[in-house]
Order: structure tokens, then C-alpha cells, then sequence
């Protein structure tokens, strides 16, 4: 529509985009638990992250309902181009080692407070609630092509010591995601108990073959310099023996402790992101192309905002390249009953979880079992 003073089309705004400074605001948690429990006097504050991520976020995402934002070609070209939101996604690497630090002092005894082993361990899942969405940021990085965002990608994965994420889930993942060759493609029926340690060793392994076989393409040993599995884990090895050696070692239970948080949050949400969905074999034997219906997707506001969209998961695998911003909602992919918080939560109480997720799947395919992905023989 043109403006009728001027007889030019409006620039269109996002109506979100100064929400997306709030993921950035994620690590401050570490540091607004310390003030509340100054304040208070009370130390169940350490617990915020969970407080927050599975209490706060799935009651406002109730409460506020879903994003029904519209964007046409124009707008997808405009937000795609905008270096606010590159910078609103740089933005929490900062609070992200900040808060790991802050943690450390007060792990080590500092922020003139005594912390029993109760506090001390709300406080490590609420640094490794950080890590995980940290492992997200780092998932949004890791697809650009630009060096200075990869390398970024590795930092923010340091935390966590998940750094063959960032092989395995771009060049492994993605190529097949819903089959049965995918460990992080959980199968109908499995539980989440059942899934993490065989998504966590299968991701590892695919990585470490993939890097090995791209390095033998180029000459190169798998145990180079050039290794990008072994550059990612020796920042984490760097970090963690700099984080020991300045705040002592009674604080490494609880540095290996969030990173061991982060990964479950991680391989929880890729848990749900896929459950019980497969692509099919098409006449010549292979695999059908990734489709929107391969991925299970919700809208709520306040979890896309927080997590850079990645609730419209069918949109980043049908076009991984495209930037958080530019993801669209998809009809044609089947829908989650509610957003990532919740359906975390729910992932973790399995009978519950198959309940409410089991007919979803079966309605999915029609009531035709045969296309559900099922444990291979």
C-alpha cells in the first residue's frame, strides 16, 4: 500500500525486533539470582533458569499466544540484510561467559554469601540452562558461511564441550535428519532416557567420520590442527583448566556438571524437533528430499523469541541457510500442542509424553504405521 503524503511503500518494521535483544538477556540470569537472593535472603533464587525456562516462558507463551507476524518476498529481503540481528545473536556470547565466570566466583565462595551444595547445584543448572540455549546461539552461527560467525559458533559451544556439533549437525544432520541413519532423529516410541545416550555417541561418531574423511580428502591427518572436532574441544579444555586453575578445583564438579545440563537441553529439544517422523524411499532406493513434514514445529511468541526461532524447524531444514529472521511458520508441518518449554518438560515424563504425542505422530500418517519411524531391525 503506498503512503498517500508521500507515494512511496512504507518501510515495513518487524514488530519483534527489539524482543530479540531478550534471548541476549538469557546469561543475566546467573547474575539477577545472586541479586534476588542478596535481597531476599532467600537462596532458592539459584534455581531461576529452570524457574524461568520451564515455569515462567511455557506460562506466557499460554498467555500470550502465537506469532501470526506476516512477511512477504520484500520483507524476507530486507530482515535477511539487517545486521541488527546478526548483532542481537552476537550479543549473548558476552553474558554468556560472563554469567560462567560469575558462576565460578560463587561456586569457589565469593559474592560474600554461604552456598550449601543444594544452592551451589540450582546454580550449575541454571549456568547450564545458559550453556544449552548457548549450543542454539551457536547452531544459528554455525550455518553462515562468514568466518567470523563459525568461529563464533565454537566459542559459544566451548561452554558445553559439545564442539563436534558443529560438524555433525550441519554435515550430518541435515543431510539425514528423519531416517533412520540420523542419531539425533528420535523413533516412535523411544524415550528420552533411551535417546540422549544414543544421539550423544551416534553424533559423536558421525563427527569424528565426517571430519575424518574431509581431512583425508585434503591431505590432511584427522589428528591436524586442522581437525575442527580437536580445535573446539581445546578451547573447552583451555577454558575449564583457566576456569580451575583461577578459582581452585573444588569448582569442577559444577563446570562439568552444567555442561552435562547443556547437553541434555540440546538433545532434549532435538528429541522433540523429530520424534517418530521419517522420510520415505522413493522408487530408486533413496531417501524422499527433506519437507516441511519432517520436522515437528510450534509459533508460540515468547519461546521463538527466545530461542532465535527455532521452533519453525521445519522452514530451517527445508532452507538451512536462511537466518533466524527470515524463518516462516509452515502448515503443512505437523504442529507441537505447545511450545518448546512445555513439551520439555513433557519429554521427560514418558508415559505422558507418548500419550500425548503417539497420536499425533499415527494421525500424521494417516493412521499408516508403516510410515512411522520405528526401530530398524
Amino acid at each position: 500500500m503506498l503512503d498517500p503524503k508521500t507515494g512511496a511503500t512504507p518501510r515495513w518494521r518487524d514488530a519483534k525486533r527489539y524482543l530479540w535483544l531478550l534471548g541476549a538477556v538469557v546469561p543475566g540470569l546467573v547474575g539477577l539470582a545472586w541479586i534476588l537472593v542478596q535481597l531476599t535472603g532467600t537462596p532458592a533464587f539459584f534455581w531461576i533458569g529452570p524457574m524461568m525456562a520451564f515455569i515462567v516462558v511455557p506460562i506466557l507463551d499460554q498467555l500470550i499466544g502465537t506469532d501470526d507476524g506476516y512477511l512477504c518476498e520484500s520483507t524476507l529481503e530486507q530482515l535477511e540484510n539487517d545486521p541488527f540481528y546478526r548483532w542481537a545473536n552476537f550479543l549473548y556470547l558476552p553474558g554468556q561467559y560472563l554469567s560462567l565466570i560469575f558462576a565460578c566466583w560463587l561456586w569457589a565462595g565469593g559474592g560474600w554469601l554461604t552456598m550449601s551444595v543444594t544452592d551451589k547445584i540450582g546454580l550449575m543448572i541454571t549456568v547450564g540452562i545458559v550453556g544449552g540455549i548457548a549450543i542454539n546461539a551457536a547452531h544459528e552461527l554455525g550455518h553462515r558461511r562468514a568466518t567470523l560467525e563459525r568461529r563464533l559458533s565454537k566459542i559459544a559451544l566451548a561452554q558445553t564441550g559439545y564442539g563436534h556439533f558443529f560438524v555433525e549437525h550441519n554435515r550430518g544432520h541435515h543431510l539425514r535428519v528423519a531416517t533412520p541413519e540420523d542419531p539425533a532423529s528420535a523413533r516412535f516410541g523411544e524415550s528420552i532416557f533411551g535417546f540422549i545416550p544414543r544421539s550423544v555417541l551416534g553424533g559423536l561418531r558421525s563427527a569424528w567420520q565426517l571430519e575424518a574423511v574431509r581431512l583425508a580428502r585434503a591431505g590432511k591427518s584427522t589428528w591436524s590442527p586442522a581437525n575442527d572436532i580437536l580445535n573446539a574441544w581445546l578451547m573447552t579444555a583451555a577454558l575449564f583448566a583457566g576456569l580451575i586453575v583461577w578459582f581452585g578445583w573444588m569448582i569442577t564438579p559444577y563446570l562439568v556438571g552444567q555442561a552435562v545440563i547443556g547437553i541434555c537441553l540440546l538433545e532434549t529439544v532435538n528429541y522433540l524437533e523429530h520424534y517418530g517422523l521419517r522420510r520415505q524411499r522413493t522408487e530408486d532406493g533413496r531417501y524422499e528430499r527433506v519437507g516441511q513434514r519432517h520436522s515437528w514445529n510450534s509459533n508460540t511468541l515468547m519461546a521463538n523469541v527466545f530461542l532465535y526461532h527455532l521452533q519453525r524447524h521445519s522452514d530451517h531444514h527445508a532452507n538451512p541457510h536462511k537466518r533466524y529472521q527470515t524463518l516462516l511458520p509452515s502448515d503443512q508441518a505437523p504442529q507441537l500442542p505447545t511450545g518448546y518449554g512445555s513439551m520439555l518438560v513433557l519429554a521427560w515424563c514418558t508415559p505422558l509424553w507418548r500419550r500425548v504425542m503417539d497420536p499425533r505422530v499415527l494421525a500424521h500418517y494417516g493412521g499408516d504405521e508403516r510410515l512411522v519411524a520405528v526401530e530398524p531391525d
